[in-house]
């Protein structure tokens, strides 16, 4: 994922799911220790619901 994408994926996170730079902080600190997708390690850590998580894959499919 670019930079950039990585960027709108953060946003579209907080702006669109309201999900909190907390969590996301968290989820990200995880994913580098134990890399996976982001979304799926929200979902693991219970920062997002499953409805949450496919609204996600289904954002990064228009990217």
């Amino acid at each position: 994922m670019s930079p950039s994408s990585y960027s709108s994926l953060i946003r579209f996170l907080e702006e669109d799911l309201a999900i909190s730079s907390a969590s996301i902080d968290v989820a990200v600190r995880h994913s580098q220790q134990n890399p996976g997708p982001l979304p799926m390690i929200l979902w693991q850590y219970g920062f997002v619901t499953l409805d949450q998580l496919e609204k996600i894959y289904d954002w990064l499919e228009t990217v």
